[in-house]
């Protein structure tokens, strides 16, 4: 989903403040060099901000003020006045601060971690975060209203008269200026939402019930804005690391806050009858995944009253220039704190120069009318409704205008108008239609989508050089049915492939779903080890352009397949599949499946197999799109899997040829370790009762390809160990950069170091090996000890490309066994 956003937007690529005073420039010191995160508020208020790296600075206030205060750790504080309501270019010297009182401590730089006041602060918030907010009630709820927008930012002339708006300047006709970077913004987005939360901190219970919904100009934003909310998913200041876009970001609250940022007291005040300390804070080092900003704490319940964190630019993150967070919260019986507000902005650009061009995606959430301890049963949260509800969704006026918690200003009422505009432009059309193809590699006609193009064209050693077109049912995202197809040809095989695929939602609100297929098809059966009868499925393996060695062991499949899938609780669920296959080699001449029939000792060159799988599916913390028959995940990799499939094969049926039972299962889950990174972790086992072929065993899933494709062994040949009793186990972490930060020469590339390492371990029974004796060369196993091999990565490596260094562990003496090797990928990251 990303791909759309850089796609969309940035091929395409405000709310109206009426501000009173706007005021930036930049602040140096006598020798005329930046001052980064000197602190700067206008003067008799508490409306402030912080300068950046390079010592620039913007902020704006809806009331009249006549100066600034600009004031920096060691250095003396200055007063500007401000002759006019908008003052811009300004450049403020400080003058270094001589230290005139001895008990008068002063910080430069670096701050002391003792007898610092704003360090013994942070100590009485660590001591009583656990007791503020909702967390302190049995039971909570609370209504909900969201704003979601995104915003193209720099507008200047060059970008009016572009040629790819030609048709399309009357979008320009209103831009403002963001209260946050000053920057000229037009917008091009905007999304609305109420909710009712439900809270219970007894049972972990938690449901929100969506009452309204609206967005601007597209009938079909459900994927975009599921995305955009997956980005600014929801956060505690208070705990240790806050993520956003795929990283963990040392909160200014960690209790580890103290070993990455300085903190500065540096002034107090009544803020809603309430005495408050300021403390400033901002990062030691460079390119670590940190915040500048600043924070109002409470001097008796040590609660957070107001807190800003901005992402400094040498933050090791893709694609975001900038990210501004601000939180504001209300008090409740002079005790507890509650949030109020919660506003997020981030620049996606290309490029973090000053000036560059990009897009602000803008999120505004309020909270009001709480309630507590009102007891909600179990049933309630548990309960499912019809979840696409159109009512929801065809609100009318007169309901938002009761529902909202802020009135829209008169430019975001514009943006409803705009993009209805828009869609009837041609120039928007074309690069609409552009966008949709980079995002979802599928050509749009009138209900039906040609695709998708990333499959057109691949090669291996048995088809040579291969074409494949195909596409699919398509009017819209909620789509009760789907019907999907493909062709292809091999132009060194010269034979004809296909696949074709329905399937319908009966119900959805238990989203019982009946499919079928049925596909004849070139593959590499020895990918992937728990896998499933997707009669539209393909691995990588079977079409690689380039490959180590003879990538000649694969099989001709003719596979057809009836199943049922049934979600009886979110996230969860169980399906039952038939189907039936033939199996043989795609060449014999380079690879055998031959096997002894047990019965009549005859020798058999194809397998045909009848067989009934069930299995079990739990996605645990998984964000989808979608009320249709295909759902989009929205946080990919992000989520835990556990998956249970029990097979069954029936000899006899349809000229079947064996009987037997498999267990597979599999585990896989991410591990955000703080400020360390992130750990992947997937652990398959499995085991087949009975006597079966080398075409029904289990093989561990080699890689002959230059692709670094996850859950692979990258040393390990086609079919090198073939097991029916496997466990194996992979594990990669990412450092997200957080070694080569410290190396100074590595420092400034925003380079990410990667280490993994990966075993199997299986055996095969006699009776397995004898049926398969015209295989024997095939049969090896890990049996011996656990096979393993380790790998050292790169990342991020011009923001788009990656490399791995693979080494095996053991069993050199294999056949063509390889004991280094080299893989890449590419991909957006953030």
């Amino acid at each position: 989903m990303r791909y759309w956003v850089l796609g969309v937007l940035f091929i395409l690529g405000n709310i109206s403040i009426f501000a009173q005073t706007k005021a930036g420039g930049q602040v140096y010191d006598s020798n005329k060099q930046p001052i980064p995160f000197a602190n700067i508020i206008f003067v008799n208020s508490t409306v402030g901000t912080i300068t950046d790296e390079n010592g620039r600075f913007y902020m704006e206030s809806d009331q009249n003020h006549n100066g600034i205060k600009v004031s920096f750790i060691g250095f003396e504080t200055k007063t500007v006045n401000l002759t006019k309501r908008v003052t811009y270019n300004m450049e403020v010297i400080l003058e270094e601060e001589a230290a005139a009182l001895d008990e008068v401590v002063i910080f430069k730089g670096k701050t002391s971690k003792k007898n610092n006041p704003a360090i013994d602060i942070l100590r009485k918030i660590w001591k009583n975060r656990r007791q503020n907010g909702v967390k302190k009630f049995k039971q909570y709820q609370y209504d909900k209203y969201e704003k979601l927008e995104f915003d193209l930012n720099t507008i200047d002339s060059a970008l009016v008269n572009s040629r790819i708006f030609n048709g399309m300047e009357f979008i320009f006709e209103d831009i403002d200026t963001s209260r946050i970077t000053g920057k000229t913004y037009l917008p091009i987005f905007l999304n609305e939402a109420i909710s009712k939360v439900y809270g219970d901190n007894e049972a972990n219970e938690l449901k929100e019930v969506l009452t309204g919904n609206k967005n601007a100009g597209f009938s079909d934003n459900q994927t975009l804005i599921a995305f955009i909310k997956d980005l600014y998913s929801d956060y505690d200041i208070y705990n240790n690391y806050l993520k956003f876009f795929d990283k963990s970001f040392t909160s200014p609250l960690s209790r580890t806050g103290i070993d990455v940022y300085n903190y500065v007291l540096t002034d107090s005040a009544y803020i809603d009858n309430k005495w408050c300390y300021n403390i400033v804070y901002y990062p030691r080092r460079k390119n670590e995944l940190t915040f500048k900003g600043d924070f109002w704490v409470n001097d008796s319940t040590w609660a957070i009253k107001d807190i800003n964190l901005e992402v400094t630019k040498s933050a090791n993150i893709n694609w975001v220039k900038d990210l501004y967070i601000e939180q504001e919260f209300d008090v409740l019986n002079d005790s507890i704190f509650l949030i109020t507000k919660d506003y997020f902005q981030s620049d996606f650009a290309f490029s973090k120069k000053e000036k560059s061009r990009g897009v602000y995606g803008k999120r505004t959430t309020l909270y009001d009318n709480y309630k507590f301890d009102i007891k909600k049963s179990k049933k309630f949260y548990q309960s499912q409704v019809d979840p696409y509800d159109q009512d929801i969704y065809n609100r009318a006026d007169a309901f938002w205008e009761n529902a909202r918690m802020e009135e829209l200003n008169k430019d975001e009422k514009k943006v409803y108008k705009l993009l209805d505009t828009l869609r009837t432009v041609k120039a928007f059309k074309r690069l609409y239609n552009i966008g949709t193809i980079l995002a979802t590699g599928y050509i749009e006609f009138n209900g039906f989508d040609f695709g998708p193009l990333f499959s057109t064209v691949g090669f291996n050693d048995i088809e040579g050089w291969r074409l494949r077109a195909g596409g699919r049912t398509y009017f819209t995202a909620n789509d009760r049915w789907r019907i999907e197809g493909y062709g292809a040809y091999g132009f060194k095989d010269n034979k004809f492939k296909y696949g074709l695929s329905g399937k319908y939602l009966v119900d959805r609100k238990s989203r019982l779903i009946v499919s079928a297929g049925n596909r004849r098809d070139v593959e590499q059966l020895g990918a992937s080890l728990t896998n499933t009868n997707d009669v539209e499925g393909r691995s990588l393996a079977s079409s690689s352009i380039i490959a180590t060695g003879d990538n000649d062991r694969l099989t001709s499949i003719n596979l057809s397949a009836l199943s049922m899938q049934l979600e009886p609780r979110k996230n969860l669920t169980v399906g039952v599949t038939g189907s039936f296959r033939t199996l043989k080699p795609a060449d014999r001449s380079r690879f055998s499946l031959d096997f002894i029939d047990p019965e009549t000792g005859e020798l058999k060159q194809k397998i045909k197999q009848t067989e009934i799988a069930t299995s079990i599916a739990y996605f645990p913390g998984r964000k989808t799109t979608g009320y249709g028959v295909d759902k989009i995940t929205v946080n990919d990799g992000d989520f835990a899997t556990l998956f249970l499939n029990y097979s069954v094969g029936l000899k006899d049926i349809i000229e079947s040829d064996f009987e037997y039972q498999k267990v597979q299962f599999l585990y896989q889950q991410p591990w955000n370790i703080g400020g360390f990174g992130r750990l992947n972790s997937t652990l398959e086992l499995g085991k087949t009762f009975g006597d079966v072929p080398l075409g029904l065993l289990s093989v561990i899933p080699g890689n002959q390809t230059y692709l670094s494709i996850y859950n692979t062994f990258p040393l390990l040949n086609f079919y090198e160990f073939v097991t029916d009793t496997y466990a194996t186990l992979h594990l990669e972490h990412n450092f997200n950069g957080r070694i080569f930060s410290r190396i100074p020469l590595l420092r400034k590339l925003n380079l990410r170091e990667l280490v993994g390492i990966r075993g199997a371990w299986g055996e095969l029974s006699d009776a397995n090996r004898i049926l398969s004796a015209p295989s024997e060369e095939l049969l090896l196993t890990p049996n011996e000890e656990i096979y393993w091999e380790y790998s050292l990565g790169v990342g991020n490596i011009f923001k788009i490309f990656r490399i791995d260094f693979h080494f095996r562990g053991n069993y050199f003496d294999n056949p063509d066994a390889r004991d280094f090797g080299v893989t890449g990928s590419f991909g957006f990251y953030f």
